[in-house]
């Protein structure tokens, strides 16, 4: 087949070569990858990154059967993409393809070795679609890398797409397509990783979550203009999101997920298109246990059973959303402190809301939270709910110039509240219902 230039042998008129040198030269071309989908191409295409480093795989199916391992320190970052349609078949355990690399400090450059610098910096895997063939076929895994570009990827059928682990610095994901893999689409598995931006990705039908960061040490993780959809399993598979983020024994915090549509489904378990738990990992000094720095604007999102369900985090913005489908509710805080959700809109679009998903409940629900504003929303459409915006235990909420459109419950109950603000605000049938038990030093209309 037609190799590339870096990796192949140049033709020599056989009347120049030796009978020894032919003997040699048929014994290396024979040693290249064959690209036909059939011969197994691992040791052929291993030998091309320890051999010749950067790798430009020709159009052609690669089946291989082992992980391609990238040893940073020793073959130096590479560039590893497929020129034209490229298709490696992982059919055999592991990742596709394995980079590890050597980094040990943070994005600060005093902390960057000279080894890392010189050697290992910006690996480069682009242009290949990977697809599974084995259950725990995993697509590209990251270990001790910096400054990383993974680009124009498509992985499929494989466990997890994209899996994080160990450390790693500076991380770009962009113009992939992860879809219907039986794990995570773009998994940080208890990695420390700052500044990861992922951009214009379609993310979808991922069975254990589409982005996923479960534990670790995560920070400034910037998720814009992409497309992730159906990352859960089926109606008995554990709970699942589209975008997930779990402190757990780590801590996460500085996320911006900014621009993207995030939908669909309500009919798995549980189901969110965005949950964030942020109950950390204690530190010296406080007793505090709540992340955050948290921002979620511009986004489209629907049909979940929650479309945003945030836990246990402090200091986040959540503001010019639209969402739509909420089967359980549109939003749900649970003991949240310093947030400010202020102009986005819950609404109940006719178009939207025919047949099955007539039962989406909708409606805004906070429980023990504190210090947060809620200004200028637009809420429309709650079916089912005691009121359209619920407070439980909550302390020093203000909400604002909000407008509500359903005049057949309280647009607002209060259970156990104080030192709230609940004034300005407008609904559509006239007078707005404020409904009060249980609380104590509250300010209404």
């Amino acid at each position: 087949m037609n190799l590339n230039p870096a990796c192949r042998l140049h033709c020599l008129l056989p009347t120049a070569l030796s009978l020894g040198t032919l003997l040699l030269a048929s014994l290396a071309v024979a040693a290249d990858p064959v690209g036909d989908g059939i011969a197994d191409d691992t040791v052929a295409i291993q030998q091309w990154i320890d051999t010749k480093h950067d790798v430009q795989l020709p159009a052609g199916t690669y089946r291989i059967t082992s992980p391609l391992h990238i040893d940073l320190k020793r073959t130096g970052a590479i560039a590893f993409k497929g020129e034209g349609r490229v298709r490696i078949v992982m059919a055999g355990p592991g990742p596709a393809i394995q980079a590890i690399g050597t980094h040990t400090g943070t994005a600060d450059p005093s902390t960057v070795t000279d080894e890392v610098w010189n050697k290992q910096n910006a690996l480069i895997i682009s242009d290949l679609e990977i697809v599974g063939e084995h259950p725990d076929a995993d697509g590209v895994e990251l270990s001790g890398t910096m400054q990383p570009t993974l680009h124009k990827l498509t992985i499929r059928k494989s466990r997890h797409a994209i899996h994080l682990v160990n450390r790693n610095r500076n991380v770009i994901v962009s113009d992939c397509h992860l879809y219907e893999n039986s794990g995570v689409g773009l998994y940080l598995d208890a990695v420390n990783l700052h500044q990861i931006n992922v951009t214009g990705c379609h993310i979808s039908y991922n069975a254990g979550g589409g982005i996923v960061s479960q534990g670790g040490n995560v920070r400034n993780l910037h998720i814009t203009g992409c497309d992730i959809e159906g990352n859960m399993g089926s109606a008995d598979a554990d709970p699942s999101a589209n975008v997930w983020l779990l402190s757990g024994d780590g801590s996460i915090g500085e996320v911006a997920i900014t621009g993207c549509t995030i939908q669909h489904t309500h009919q798995a378990n549980d189901s969110a298109n965005i949950r964030i738990d942020l109950h950390s990992e204690a530190v010296s000094g406080t007793e505090e246990r709540r992340h955050g720095n948290i921002t979620i604007s511009g986004n489209i999102l629907s049909d979940a059973q929650v479309n945003i369900h945030l836990r246990h985090l402090r200091s986040a913005t959540v503001t010019g959303n639209t969402m739509w489908q909420g089967f359980d509710s549109n939003i749900l805080l649970e003991d949240c402190e310093t947030l400010t959700m202020t102009s986005n809109t819950l609404d109940r679009n006719p178009r939207y809301h025919l047949g099955r998903n007539a039962v989406a409940k909708h409606g805004i629900q906070l429980d023990d939270c504190r210090d947060c504003i809620l200004s200028a929303n637009v809420i429309s459409g709650v079916r089912e709910r005691p009121a359209l915006m619920e407070l439980t235990h909550c302390q020093r909420i203000i909400v604002q110039s909000c407008l509500f459109t359903d005049d057949a419950q309280p647009a607002i109950l209060a259970k156990d509240c104080s030192n709230c603000v609940l004034r300005n605000n407008l609904a559509n049938g006239g007078d707005l219902e404020i409904k009060l038990q249980d609380c104590e030093s509250m300010r209404t209309d």
